[in-house]
């Protein structure tokens, strides 16, 4: 009886250590030089933040002169490269779009704290560091939802870019959505709701996923077409004789 219950429980540890996932310093450092070159966005060191809150955001001041943050909390929630990959992928859309020259001044990413992102089950310290870190005038400090939006599809699409999988940004959402971070769908909030925002992410996925099949399918038939073409040749020389 000991041992079968022993037995359990460490089933229960592995079980709950695969389903939280976590990435090293590594693997967010070998998505942002594929991210960026893919872009051609000029490569800075990343900065580690000691913060629980799941969380990233490039801190702009201009096109030469900003830096990318990730939050120790946001690695510990993601499984894969390529969920970070598209993390930081949204993060240049944001530059790319232009959505800095709109006046925003920002240094709060996906995970904004208190009234802007409700956690089920309630926030506790996580809310009052994530708010500590980044300010109390989130309002002045966070993106309209379309805009979100916009860097959802440049992400999805630098994604592809880079040779990651296109949802990759999906899977980091549902990361979000798994760890019980959540955005609520009120009229103050910035970012989409979590579930809007993850059937189009997914849609999104899934469009640019086929538009490379179809791309490999064409390429590949292409390459076979090509290829009978030299086999018939060679089974049929033309004739010296002939005009």
């Amino acid at each position: 009886m000991t041992r079968k219950i022993f037995t359990a429980l460490m089933l229960l540890a592995v079980s709950c250590s695969c389903a939280c996932g976590e990435i090293s310093n590594e693997v967010v450092e070998s998505a942002w030089r594929r991210i960026a070159k893919a872009d051609g966005f000029k490569e800075v060191p990343i900065n580690y933040e000691e913060n629980d809150a799941p969380n990233a955001w490039v801190k702009f001041k201009s096109q030469n002169d900003y830096s990318v943050h990730v939050t120790k909390g946001l690695m510990k929630i993601l499984n894969t490269e390529e969920e970070i990959a598209g993390v930081l992928g949204h993060e240049i859309g944001h530059v790319r779009l232009g959505h800095y020259s709109k006046g925003v001044s920002r240094a709060v990413g996906w995970a904004v704290a208190g009234n802007l992102l409700g956690r089920i089950g309630g926030w506790g310290g996580v809310a009052a560091q994530a708010a500590g870190s980044v300010g109390s005038k989130l309002i002045e400090s966070g993106f309209s939802r379309e805009q979100e939006v916009e860097a959802d599809d440049y992400g999805t699409e630098l994604l592809k870019k880079a040779g990651y999988d296109p949802y990759g940004l999906y899977n980091a959402m549902k990361a979000f959505k798994d760890n019980k971070f959540v955005t609520q769908p009120d009229g103050f909030n910035s970012h989409p709701p979590t579930e809007r925002r993850l059937k189009h992410l997914e849609a999104k996925a899934a469009e640019v996923k086929a538009r490379k099949d179809i791309k490999q399918s064409a390429k590949a038939s292409k390459a076979s077409r090509s290829k009978t073409k030299k086999t018939k040749a060679l089974k049929s020389p033309k004739s010296p004789f002939m005009n």
